[in-house]
């Protein structure tokens, strides 16, 4: 659930943003300036400021910049003899006073280089008791920041009364750290990042390779879990103290970040809402659970769940998907607006126009979704359905009955709106399920399982449906054949062929769409040319597109052929075609037959005749779904017999291979293998059998004393 905390944590508009940077970013080796890091920092700051973000930043790094011009000095000042003698620390105030005059002078320097007005601002912790200066300070700031002016602010070390300004942790606030966290919360700033020498708050000491990057911090979780290692190598506070500040701010209802002041860009990728450093949160315990659960947690849970959901009355079940309707279409606001980001995040990453229309969650797509969940709930209740009843011998009756498969692990592509048909047909066939979703679609799939899970009552529990979040996960949950009964791929050749090699579980499911339209000497002109134009521009990027046309060769002469390339082509359809069409139409040449466009492009290719047709279809077809139109019964009928697809049609669109459009409710996809489900799997696909026997006492005892009567009993609807 990370990636959608971000876009959680920044959904409102952030306009006001506290950025404090570290002494171990501020400096280098020696305690002198890290010239390039504070010259790219300002950099970002300038261009957030021009942006109209108003900007405020804390500094650190004036004592340790005093101390190490101080150094500098003193030994300038010291004879050959008092450089013997033992060296006694620098008084800590002096090097303040004298650093920072140092750090502001070099602020004020690059600030002007960028066309950019600096202000410097040293308080200290007695000032904040005042509310009189409370009142002035944000009057102050207000001033600056409508003038665009950037804020500087730092403690005031070189007259502070602190008893011992370097460890003394009493007052308002200790350190800059936690004057940060300060003016975020009397400023009312919208966000606060806090720059280390880290990428962000670690499990343990970064050094240690055992330790992980933390993304969201849960203070339930993490606050006795994590081991700090030593304080900044400068300055006063170190890790520690960061999250004592973050933790403060976050709860205070301030946004936090503490990130890398060594990585370019930081500033922009957090607001961007991309995943960086460790984000701190009043509602973090909300979004991501309190204990880490595994693989195989997962599995077992779903499980679990499962049998509690087969347990409830048809009508409880049907009740669900109901409910889960009715909270797709309350939710659709905040659907879209994750969907939104996940769209907006495709587009920069410059994906693909087919993979970003397959995003896309408009409210027509979010109801006709509720639509079908509410046709699958008003089926026939698929499970315990008595399928067939024996008699076995007197008094003794066998059915075989419908039953769920278990727990089903499906990885699919960058459709979120796959996430709800999966998730619906599971309920309705009584199965546990374990999601996996393209990167793509993060916050729409995050989104959506939350608003699903949270629709299934407590006596069934939201665990029956698990979200997999990270790609890492898959190789463990492969692995475990014992309580995961099915998988179903749905992507790539490349990924339904790395799943079967790597796992004993069966699995269910076709890598590409190469769907054909084979048109006949003898069609309907115009029913073709309507065919055709839907079978390839209805959904493009839908795996029951068409992707290869196959026209007769008698087309060519009565320019049929052309009305149907006229018929793409003026709809935006680029066209390809084979060695034949190629020639015939001047088109460039298709690379491949075996090829999925996904997108409104095809190739097209001219055929003998039917027999043609269909072998083609056999060569480079992959199983899907196949089409005829012609006139021609016979012709249609060998059509139909010899073409070996898991899907074939006479005189109809492709696009009608679809669980819904087949009155299945939904689909979990679409199997081109021939072993347990074929073509559209719905809820029949995703339902094994179970024998129930009844008796009167009866035992085998070698056959003896039984006489078996195998009759059929007639099933009573």
């Amino acid at each position: 659930m990370e990636e959608l905390d971000r876009s959680r944590a920044f959904a409102k508009d952030v306009k006001r943003i506290v950025v404090k940077v570290g002494t171990a970013v501020v400096t280098g080796k020696g305690g002198r300036l890290a010239l390039g890091r504070l010259g790219a920092l300002c950099e970002q700051l300038a261009e957030l400021n021009s942006d109209g973000f108003e900007v405020i930043l804390v500094s650190s790094g004036a004592v340790g910049l005093g101390r190490q011009r101080l150094r500098y000095r003193q030994l300038v000042n010291s004879s050959f003899a008092d450089l013997q003698k033992p060296q006694h620390e620098l008084d800590g105030k002096a090097c303040a006073g004298v650093g920072q005059s140092s750090l502001m002078a070099y602020y004020e320097t690059m600030f002007d280089q960028l066309d950019v007005t600096a202000a410097q601002l040293l308080v200290n912790d007695s000032s904040f008791r005042d509310k009189e200066f409370r009142k002035q300070l944000n009057e102050t700031v207000k001033s600056m920041l409508d003038l665009r002016v950037i804020p500087i602010f730092n403690e005031n070390d070189a007259i502070s009364t602190r008893r011992a300004p370097y460890q003394d942790s009493s007052g308002i606030f200790w350190d800059n750290d936690s004057l940060a966290a300060l003016l975020a919360l009397e400023l009312k700033a919208d966000l606060l990042i806090l720059l280390s020498d880290v990428e962000g708050l670690y499990t343990g000491p970064p050094s240690d390779p055992n330790s992980k990057l933390i993304h969201t911090f849960i203070k339930e979780k993490h606050q006795d879990e994590i081991t700090f290692g030593d304080k900044s190598r400068l300055g006063r506070g170190g890790m520690t103290a960061k999250v004592k500040a973050a933790v403060n701010a976050a709860y205070a209802g301030i946004p936090v970040i503490i990130t890398s002041g060594y990585a370019a860009e930081n500033i922009d990728k957090v607001l961007r809402g991309l995943r960086v450093g460790t984000l701190f949160h009043q509602d973090a315990r909300l979004w991501a659970p309190i204990t880490d659960s595994t693989a195989r947690d997962m599995a077992v849970a779903a499980r679990e769940s499962s049998r509690k959901l087969q347990a409830l009355s048809s009508e409880d079940r049907k009740q669900i998907l109901y409910s889960i309707a009715d909270a797709l279409e309350a939710n659709e606001k905040t659907i879209r607006a994750e969907n939104e980001l996940d769209v907006a995040t495709a587009q920069e990453a410059g994906l693909e126009e087919s993979l970003v229309a397959r995003l896309v969650m408009t409210p027509a797509k979010i109801s006709s979704l509720a639509a079908s969940v509410r046709k699958l709930a008003d089926m026939e209740d698929p499970i315990g359905r008595v399928l067939k009843k024996t008699e076995v011998a007197d008094g003794l009756v066998l059915e075989k009955t419908s039953s769920p498969l278990g727990v089903l692990l499906i990885v699919f592509e960058s459709r979120p709106d796959a996430l709800v048909q999966i998730a619906s047909l599971a309920i309705r066939s009584g199965n546990g399920l374990l999601l996996k979703g393209g990167k793509e679609a993060r916050r729409s799939n995050a989104i959506l399982h939350k608003v699903i899970t949270d629709a299934i009552p407590e006596t069934v529990g939201g665990k029956l449906i698990g979200l997999v979040t990270s790609r890492e996960e898959i190789p463990d949950l492969l692995k475990l054949d014992d309580v995961i009964d099915l998988v179903i791929p749905r992507g790539s050749n490349k990924l339904v062929s790395q799943i079967k090699n790597t796992t004993k579980i069966p699995v269910l499911g076709h890598a590409d769409g190469i769907c054909h339209v084979y048109v006949d000497k003898a069609c309907n002109v115009d029913m073709a040319k309507r065919i055709v134009s839907d079978a390839k521009l209805d959904y493009p990027a839908a795996c029951n597109a068409m992707e290869t046309l196959l026209v007769h060769k008698d087309l060519e002469q009565n320019a049929v052929l052309n009305e149907l390339i006229f018929a793409l082509q003026s709809n935006g359809v680029t066209l390809y075609g084979g060695p034949k069409a190629s020639k015939i139409l001047n088109l460039p040449e298709a690379r491949s037959f075996n090829h999925e466009y996904c997108s409104k492009a095809c190739t097209v290719e001219v055929v003998e005749d039917v027999y043609g047709a269909i072998d083609h279809i056999h060569q480079h077809g992959s199983a899907h779904t196949d089409c005829i139109v012609t006139e021609d019964p016979e012709v249609a009928e060998l059509f139909l017999r010899q073409v070996d697809s898991a899907a074939v049609f006479h005189n109809a669109s492709t696009r009608f291979s679809d669980g819904f459009r087949f009155g299945l409710g939904a689909e979990v996809g679409i199997s081109t293998g021939r072993i347990h489900a074929r073509g559209p799997v719905g809820v029949e696909g995703l339902l094994t059998t179970r024998w129930i026997m009844r008796g009167k006492g009866q035992v085998v005892d070698g056959d003896n004393g039984i006489t078996y009567t195998h009759q059929d009993i007639p099933i009573q609807a």
